[in-house]
Parts: C-alpha cells; sequence; structure tokens
C-alpha cells in the first residue's frame, strides 16, 4: 500500500510539472469592483469568473476582497467573457472582454441588481478552493470535503497541510502537539479537559474551514507553541431567511445538524444545532510488560483484555449581529457544548515473579473488570463590538469572551484472583471539577501612510480551575469505604496581561512586505495544592515575517517566532486514575511553561489551469519541553495506599526538543473532471533531557486525494493517508494507515445531496505495536483499533432571499480570519 502512495504521489508531480510546462509568458490582468445597484455599496465576496469564448467552465475566477474589488492576473492575451455572481443577486456577464500581453484591462464599477427569489433559482458556478495559501495562514476549506462530510473534526484536521492526526486522536501542528485551538476566533475551555474528545464532538457538516496558522504575529496570543488552529463554523450572512439540514448515519458513526440563518437590513440571527454519536466499538489490546529487580530477579505482567468505547456530543448556539450604523457593529453570541465518553472492558492479567536463574517465585493470575467515564459541559458567550473610522483601515476592536466548563471523571475497577483465596480487591473515583476562562481585549489599527500600519492592544486572560477528589476502597464484604487519604480539593488561578505592538510596511515600492512585532505577557499561578509554588514571570514575544512577490504568482515568505506553551487543565490535575492498578496516570500541577523559537520559510506558485504548489521549510528549538513520561515502581503509594508494580504517567517538562522538517502541497487539476491533491511532511526530531540519552528520528506523513466530477451532480472521491513511526524519549510511536471512498448526488436544483462513505472498507482494524521503555523496564504494546465503518450522508438547503446583504463602507472584516482572532486573541 505505501508503494502505491509512492506512485500515485508521483503521478501527481508528473501532472503538476506538465501543467507547469503548459505555463506562457506575456500575461495580462483584469480588475474591477463589484457593487450593489441599489444601495452602491460594495458586494464583498461575489465570485468572479473567466472563461474562454465558447466555454462553458470557467478556468480562472476570484472572489471580491472587502471593498468588492478584484484583480484576476497571469491571464494570456486574448477575448473573455467574465461573470459575477452572488447569492440575491442575477448574474452580471460581461462579453468580450480583450486582454493584452503585459496589460491591464480595468472594468470599473460592474453592478449587480438584487433579487427576490427562491434559492433554488440562484445560480453560482465557482467555489472556493479547497486550499487557501495565504500571507499568513494556510486556510483548509471544508465545505466539499466529501469523505469527511460524515464524521468529526478529527477527519476534517487529516486532511489539512501540516497537521498529523494519530489513531488516538492526537494532534501534532509540524510534528508539535502544543497548538493553540480556537473556535470562530475564540478560545473554549472545552479544549482543556479533553482535546481529542472535544474535537470528536464538532460534526465536520458544521465546520466551514480551518485555518492553520504556522507563525502567528504579535496580536495574536503567544500561547501555542506548534502555532494556532482556528476552527470556523458555519455562517451566512446573506439577507432573507435560509438554512441547511445535514445528516449522516453509520455503522460506526452517526451525526447531524441543523442551521438557520435570518437577515433583515441591519439585523441578522443565526442559531445552530449539531450532535453526534459513536456506536460502541470493541477494541483489542495486549501488554506486555517486563519489569528488572536489583537482584536480577524479573517480574512480568502480561495483559490481554477488550475495551468497548462509546462516544456522544451535541452543540447549540445563536448569535446575534447589529449593524448600528455603517461604522459601528455589533456581535453577540452564545454557545453550549457538550460531549462524554464511556470505556469499558475486561482484562486478563498474568502476573510472574521469577529469580535470576529463572527459577519460579510466585504467579498470580486475575482478571479485571474496569469502567471509565468522562463528560463535558461547555457554555461559551461574547460580545464584540467594531467600530471603522473615515480613514481606510481605521478601526477599534473590543471583545468580551467568557467560557464555562464542568468536567467529571469516573472510574471503578474490581480485581479477581484466580489461583489464590483472597477477596477481590477495587476502587473507584469521582472527579468533578469546572475551568472558568474571561478574555478581555482592545485592539487599534492606525494607517500611518498608504504603506505603513501600526496596530496595537491590550489583552486579560482570567482562569480558574477548581475541582475535587473523591476516592473509595472495595471492601471484603463488597461494600466500600471512603479513603480519607485520597479524597481532596483543588484550586488552580491563572491570569495573563499582555500588550503588543506591531507595524506593516510594504518597502522599494511594494518589492517587499514586512510585518514585525512585539507581545508582552506577564503570568501570576497559584495553587493551593501541597508543594505547589509557581512564581509570576513574565514573557516577551517577538515575531517577523518578511514576503516578497517574485512575480503575480510567486511568493516567497520567511518567518520567526516565540512562543509559550502553558500547561491546561488537564496536564495539571492532580487526580490518579486508577481504573487500571498497573497503568495509573495523573497531572503535575508544577509543570513550568515550555518556550519554543521558530524559523520557518515557505514558497507557493499558482498557475493558469488552477495548479498550485507549496514548497516550506522549518526549524524550532523548545525548552522545558511538556510530554507524557513513565517511570516504574515495585510499589507505589499514592496518598496512603500501596499498589504494586505499576506504571505512573505524567506531564513532565523533560528537556528540549528540537524539529527540522519541511512540507510539500501540491494541486493538480488533471483534467476538467480529474483534481489530484496531496502533502508530503517531513520531520527529523531530537530529545535531549538529562539523564537520559539524546533521542533523534526521523518520520513523514504522506496523503493523496483524488476528486473526479462525473457531471454537474455526480462526485466521487478518494482519499488515503500514511503515518510512518517514530521514535520518541520511551520508545516508538508506531506506523498506521487509513483510506476513505465517497460518492455524493445533487438533485433538486443542487439544493439536496444524498452520498455514501465508506472508511477502511478492507480492514476491519488498524493494528499497531509500539515499544516503551525505562530505567528498569521495557513494555511491549500491541493495540487492534476498530477503524472501519459505511455510511450515507443527506443534506438540504432551504429559505428565501429577500434583499441583498447590506455592506457598511470601510468595512474591513474578513470572513476567513473573523475580527476576534486578529486583535489580541
Amino acid at each position: 500500500m505505501r508503494s502505491v502512495f509512492t506512485l500515485s504521489f508521483l503521478f501527481l508531480i508528473s501532472a503538476f510539472i506538465n501543467v507547469n510546462a503548459q505555463t506562457n509568458n506575456g500575461k495580462g490582468k483584469i480588475n474591477g469592483k463589484v457593487t450593489d445597484a441599489a444601495t452602491k455599496l460594495p458586494v464583498d465576496y461575489a465570485t468572479v469568473s473567466l472563461f474562454k469564448q465558447g466555454s462553458a467552465s470557467p478556468f480562472n475566477g476570484i472572489s471580491t476582497d472587502a471593498k468588492g474589488s478584484f484583480n484576476i492576473v497571469n491571464v494570456p492575451a486574448g477575448d473573455y467573457k467574465l461573470t459575477v455572481d452572488f447569492i440575491g443577486y442575477t448574474r452580471s456577464v460581461i462579453e468580450h472582454v480583450i486582454v493584452n500581453a503585459d496589460g491591464s484591462t480595468t472594468l470599473g464599477n460592474v453592478l449587480l441588481k438584487p433579487v427576490q427569489n427562491q434559492l433554488s433559482t440562484v445560480n453560482v458556478v465557482a467555489k472556493a478552493p479547497v486550499i487557501e495559501n495565504k500571507i499568513d495562514k494556510m486556510v483548509y476549506n471544508a465545505a466539499n470535503d466529501l469523505t469527511a462530510q460524515g464524521g468529526v473534526a478529527l477527519d476534517v484536521l487529516k486532511k489539512v497541510p501540516q497537521v498529523t492526526v494519530d489513531i488516538d486522536g492526537n494532534v501534532e501542528l509540524q510534528g508539535n502537539p502544543n497548538i493553540r485551538f480556537l473556535i470562530n476566533g475564540k478560545p473554549s475551555s472545552i479544549f482543556g479537559a479533553s482535546l481529542a474528545d472535544a474535537l470528536q464532538s464538532i460534526p465536520a457538516s458544521q465546520i466551514k474551514s480551518i485555518e492553520v496558522v504556522t507563525s502567528p504575529g504579535a496580536k495574536y496570543d503567544a500561547a501555542g507553541t506548534g502555532g494556532i488552529i482556528n476552527i470556523i463554523l458555519k455562517d451566512s450572512k446573506v439577507s432573507g431567511i435560509n438554512g441547511s439540514v445535514n445528516g449522516a448515519i453509520g455503522t460506526r458513526l452517526e451525526n447531524g445538524s441543523l442551521n438557520l440563518n435570518a437577515r433583515k437590513g441591519n439585523f441578522g440571527v443565526n442559531a445552530y444545532f449539531s450532535g453526534n454519536a459513536q456506536r460502541p466499538t470493541i477494541g483489542k489490546n495486549i501488554n506486555d510488560k517486563s519489569s528488572y529487580g536489583s537482584l536480577g530477579d524479573t517480574t512480568r505482567l502480561l495483559q490481554n483484555g477488550n475495551t468497548t468505547t462509546q462516544r456522544s456530543s451535541y452543540q447549540t448556539g445563536i448569535s446575534f449581529n447589529w449593524s448600528i450604523t455603517p461604522k459601528d457593529d455589533i456581535t453577540a453570541s452564545l454557545g453550549f457544548n457538550h460531549f462524554g465518553n464511556h470505556t469499558y472492558g475486561l482484562t486478563s492479567e498474568q502476573e510472574t515473579h521469577t529469580a535470576a536463574d529463572g527459577s519460579l517465585i510466585s504467579q498470580l493470575l486475575s482478571q479485571r473488570n474496569s469502567d471509565s467515564r468522562f463528560s463535558s459541559n461547555s457554555t461559551d458567550w461574547s460580545v464584540n463590538y467594531k467600530k471603522t473610522f473615515k480613514k481606510e483601515g481605521q478601526e477599534l476592536d473590543v471583545l468580551y469572551s467568557n467560557s464555562y466548563s464542568q468536567n467529571t471523571v469516573n472510574y471503578s475497577q474490581v480485581q479477581d484472583y484466580l489461583n489464590i483465596d483472597s477477596p477481590a480487591t477495587g476502587s473507584r473515583g469521582n472527579n468533578p471539577g469546572n475551568d472558568r476562562q474571561i478574555n478581555i481585549s482592545v485592539d487599534y489599527t492606525q494607517p500611518v501612510t498608504k504603506n505603513f500600519t501600526l496596530e496595537g492592544g491590550a489583552k486579560a486572560v482570567i482562569e480558574n480551575l477548581n475541582n475535587t477528589v473523591s476516592t473509595d476502597t472495595l471492601r471484603a464484604d463488597g461494600t466500600y469505604g471512603n479513603s480519607a487519604e485520597q479524597s481532596y480539593g483543588f484550586n488552580y488561578k491563572r491570569n495573563i496581561y499582555a500588550v503588543y505592538l506591531s507595524t506593516s510596511a510594504s518597502l522599494f515600492h511594494n518589492w517587499l512586505d514586512i510585518k514585525a512585532g512585539l507581545r508582552d505577557e506577564y503570568t501570576t499561578t497559584t495553587a493551593n495544592f501541597p508543594g505547589v509554588n509557581i512564581p509570576g514571570y513574565n514573557t516577551l514575544a517577538p515575531s517577523a515575517t518578511i514576503s516578497h512577490k517574485l512575480t503575480a504568482t510567486q511568493t516567497i515568505k520567511l518567518s520567526y517566532n516565540y512562543r509559550i506553551e502553558r500547561p491546561d487543565y488537564g496536564e495539571i490535575n492532580p487526580f490518579y486514575n486508577i481504573s487500571d492498578p498497573h497503568n495509573i496516570s495523573t497531572g503535575n500541577p508544577n509543570l513550568k511553561p515550555e518556550i519554543s523559537r521558530g524559523v520557518e520559510l515557505g514558497y507557493n506558485r499558482s498557475f493558469d489551469g488552477g495548479a498550485n504548489i507549496y514548497v516550506g521549510t522549518f526549524y524550532r528549538h523548545n525548552t522545558d519541553d511538556i510530554q507524557s513520561f513513565s517511570n516504574n515502581y515495585d510499589v507505589l503509594n499514592i496518598n496512603g495506599r500501596d499498589y504494586s508494580n505499576v506504571l505512573l504517567t505524567q506531564r513532565s517538562n523533560i528537556g528540549t526538543q528540537t524539529n527540522v522538517g519541511g512540507n510539500i502541497f501540491a494541486s493538480v487539476p488533471v483534467s476538467s473532471k480529474l483534481n489530484l491533491r496531496s502533502n508530503v511532511l517531513l520531520v527529523n526530531r531530537t530529545n535531549a533531557s538529562p539523564g537520559l540519552a539524546t533521542v533523534t528520528g526521523f518520520a513523514y506523513r504522506l496523503n493523496l486525494n483524488a476528486t473526479y466530477q462525473f457531471g454537474h451532480d455526480l462526485t466521487a472521491e478518494a482519499f488515503g493517508n500514511y503515518n510512518s513511526s517514530q521514535k520518541n524519549i520511551q520508545g516508538t510511536r508506531p506506523y498506521f494507515m487509513f483510506y476513505n471512498f465517497a460518492v455524493r448526488k445533487q438533485f433538486l436544483n443542487k439544493k439536496a445531496s444524498v452520498g455514501l462513505l465508506a472508511s477502511n472498507p478492507f480492514n476491519k482494524y488498524v493494528n499497531m505495536r509500539s515499544n516503551t521503555f525505562g530505567p528498569g523496564f521495557d513494555q511491549i504494546n500491541f493495540r487492534q483499533v476498530p477503524v472501519q465503518s459505511f455510511g450515507i450522508t443527506l443534506s438540504y438547503k432551504f429559505g428565501k432571499l429577500e434583499f441583498a446583504k447590506e455592506k457598511e463602507k470601510g468595512d474591513k472584516e474578513d470572513n476567513n480570519i473573523p475580527a476576534p482572532p486578529e486583535g489580541g486573541r
């Protein structure tokens, strides 16, 4: 299968070279501005399509910017037809647009007339590309992703360039797992307790796009040494009442979503509800650990079991947008998110203790029934005020957001002994907690000259985490009694105060674009857990990006950034999860922040036929690197109780980590019907920790996506991904691969669609073998993770459009970067 991926990638490169060979010199450009014929206001994000005379399909196109302007570059000399479309307007057609070599054709104002029609009468030909590579970020537009539509956010992330997702839902960006996740540009406490569960709670059908920012500027929080991933949920600013319904029914996962949008004049409302559920799936696990005593004796623990996992979630929310005046805009939103999982299973255990000469000292046979539940309820609300001024680009942005989550972890385990006369042992634990985070920010942008802009702002983040731990022990008579020494409370407070200043400028007649800034963050932390003392600290985070357009279609960019990763709720929570008494996990309240310095160099080029290629390389060095680390204990005392032959895992500052790597992304329309996309990520990682050997490991990720248009209403897609194995500080991460197929049929004037999905149709399980080692022990783990799934998807768009959306003069908002993340977020 790896050879199939390799051959497919080579075919893609060959097709790309062919497209490149067809590129001609002597190109012109077409520019203009799209305006509402009734209000005379600019129409942003209108679709401008360019056709060769006699052709029914566009060969080039673009969306208008915030001022309604467009500029199509690299157009060969010739005679063309140009069309402009936007929902709620009649299409505008301009015949015989003449382009001369190395010349500019200016169309002036292109007027769009509003219509009052059912949605079915609107005809939009062009659509946004799946991947948009912008100067400060890469955008993955998920709406046209067929194979992910029946899944969740993790399934979409698997297809995003530079992002890696492992079989357990752990996400890395350029090989770094410490990522700052945002929803619609705002932080949310749902990501603090369990990131993998949170990302599995968001249906893919609810996602509009995913933005990846690997070198954030000074406006962004310095948090996240790996960078920022911003998940943009679907909404609409089209006037009238409209919406959509999406659903998926499958053998492993079911989900659905409902979106409703209403807008009249200067006031709009958006509401949504979505949910998903994972059917019970059974995974198999074999764990073989050997620990070595000081006298040459060996204790071998062999665990063989099955685990059943269920997940469920739902989200709902509402947002309001009120354009008070043409220059004053206020947006308020309220959302609720619930997700949880339930894991239970039976494990057979054989613990054998042998002397140095191989003679048997003891043997213990047992069976363990375990049950673990996790749930989280999160409420997010925010108010955002934005004011623009007469001077273009001058604006004030004020944001207040409040996120509150309640998280609960419960476990129970009972051990029955098979070859000795002993009563069963066991325990159960309950760990309710909450996390409240308040963000207040003010940002101001002041253009000084046409080519020089100053930006500055301030922000306060107030976070308060509380939880309690209650542990009961199984008595010989079968009842439970509270273990006072293992029951306690924990309170953790962290405040962050930040200011920043950044500049952006175009130098040497727009030959060089520069954006540089400095962010200062002061952090105070208090915790009431015994032995925890975290002094306040200040962080100066500089950032800079230099970009140069080699030609109208080629750009090169160099960036530097300084980032910090503060430990989150799940990493500092001191609760001991003893659902498996031989494999115990806990948080570490003494974690220090991780510091990262990174450099990135990237090159991007687009071609006439729609082909695009991005090649980038990066270097990132982390100090006080936060990673999971396991220690073996013959006897581990936890608050007065002894546990034998234990592997304790917790997050630690292990030392330094250096990542050097590269990324290659290419998208090639092989023909008018077939499009290929591929992404290759290469990372060489070096971990250095005091007292341990330095470990260097190389890893790569390769994926290939093929989309074929059979006609205007039938599309097929195939996607495959391979993640290689990689050495880490205590062993080897296993390799794995997966592949998906999908077919979608649209009907009722493309208002409705039905699709078929298949995930790993020829493999019920992904087999994974990994090893872990440390002082005095080594361990081999074999897992069979269920991945096979078949399903059907349904979607329907409805609504009546009454008027064109009204756009304020001078409004600079970019739907791909909502106002909040750009300003001190």
